[in-house]
């Protein structure tokens, strides 16, 4: 008991004492708090000592806690560049936002880095706050010291990415993304975003390869695959974006739009059939449903059915008149039954309620498409079967360079 109560007050004043100095050194008077504790737990042993009595359990556990648990824990912090005084700041400035006020957060955060500019943890979480109230330009200076004081941590470099492509700063936000992904090139959401700002600036064999990276680590993600379809389409290699288009609709069986770009290509290589089974599936997304009968009503004028064709035409008006009609007037395929088209005298239709819409990319993808099945309806068989030819030479190469990586993935496992 007595060599417990010696032991006890020596560790306990030794790290009061070290305390003190540090206080001292680091002129920090937020050691005064630590400091006070520290005491409470002290005189709690000479209490004990002097009045010749046990204290129970909870005043014992007490006295530790306070005289040389939390004062050696902080001591801990301290080592790994956290001090004190950024412990409560930061604490500080979490409360201030729990509490809803942002403004005084952030004076707690900036009075912390005018103390110590190498907090990490005060520029992290005030690029936060200025994200969060829309100062973009300010997040972005935070972050990037963020970054500065700690290398790895690549979701910063990701929030700056993202930041300068809301300010339309995207070759920067390209170049900050390429760099991300040489060090990290799992990051599901970099690729994302990188290939989104390579299709919208027509960069789309850099966007083809990124998508193929990123699958290496995410084999099953249907958006890489879709993502990467679009890509293929954009450069006209429709076997490669149909094998990518099949396996995103595998992988999702609810992606219309991947059918849909499935039914076009079908029809530039003249499988009617296979158009026809892709449209009827892509047909019960109600933003699809129109174009997709549209679309069925020439496959049924190619094969020579007009009362289907004439069924599928009016039905694709009926789903909407003011897109459809004036396609049905332009296109001559539809000339032999147009006396039996319903189409409306008034085209101007009440306001109905806002349908999501395609992406950008998506809209540009399915119009490439489209056009492309007009153009090559007019080509005869060997001209598709060149086609064809040309691509799979194409996806030759991508099916060696897929064989590449396998192999340095295997070798990568056998040396691990």
């Amino acid at each position: 008991m007595i060599i417990e109560q010696l032991i006890f007050i020596v560790i306990s004043f030794a790290i009061f004492v070290y305390m003190f100095f540090r206080m001292i050194r680091n002129n920090d008077t937020t050691y005064i708090m630590i400091l006070s504790l520290e005491f409470i737990g002290i005189a709690l042993s000479f209490t004990e000592i002097l009045l010749k009595v046990k204290l129970n359990m909870i005043f014992v556990i007490l006295k530790y806690l306070l005289a040389i648990i939390l004062p050696i824990f902080i001591i801990i912090l301290e080592k790994r560049n956290i001090t004190l005084f950024e412990i409560v700041y930061i604490q500080k400035a979490k409360l201030y936002l729990l509490l809803g006020d942002n403004k005084k957060a952030k004076q707690a955060l900036i009075d912390l880095i005018e103390k110590n500019t190498k907090s990490y943890n005060a520029h992290k979480m005030l690029a936060e706050i200025y994200e969060l109230e829309g100062g973009m330009r300010k997040a972005i200076d935070e972050y990037v010291q963020a970054i500065d004081l700690n290398k790895k941590d690549y979701d910063s470099y990701y929030k700056v990415a993202e930041l300068l492509t809301k300010l339309d700063k995207k070759e920067e936000a390209a170049q900050m993304l390429f760099n991300l992904l040489e060090k990290k090139p799992e990051m599901y959401r970099a690729t994302e975003l990188l290939g989104e700002i390579l299709i919208e600036k027509e960069r789309y064999k850099e966007a083809v390869n990124i998508y193929q990276d990123a699958l290496r680590y995410h084999v099953v993600s249907y958006e890489l695959n879709y993502n990467l379809g679009i890509a293929y389409t954009m450069l006209n290699d429709f076997q490669n974006a149909k094998t990518c288009y099949e396996k995103a609709a595998q992988i999702n069986s609810l992606l219309y739009n991947a059918k849909y770009s499935l039914a076009e290509i079908a029809i530039i290589y003249k499988d009617l059939e296979e158009a026809e089974r892709r449209f009827l599936e892509a047909i019960e997304e109600e933003e699809l449903s129109a174009d997709g009968y549209y679309e069925l009503a020439k496959i049924y004028l190619m094969k020579g059915d007009k009362d289907t064709a004439i069924k599928y035409i009016n039905t694709a008006i009926d789903s909407n008149a003011k897109k459809i009609a004036p396609k049905v007037k332009k296109e001559p395929i539809f000339i032999p039954i147009m006396a039996k088209i319903s189409i409306p005298f008034n085209l101007e239709e009440p306001e109905q309620e806002e349908i999501p819409k395609l992406q950008p990319k998506e809209i540009k993808a399915k119009e490439h498409l489209e056009e492309m099945s007009e153009i090559t309806r007019h080509l005869g068989y060997n001209d598709i079967k060149m086609l064809r030819k040309n691509v799979a030479g194409k996806g030759r190469k991508i099916e060696e360079k897929e064989a590449i990586y396998q192999e340095q993935d295997i070798q990568k496992e056998r040396q691990e």
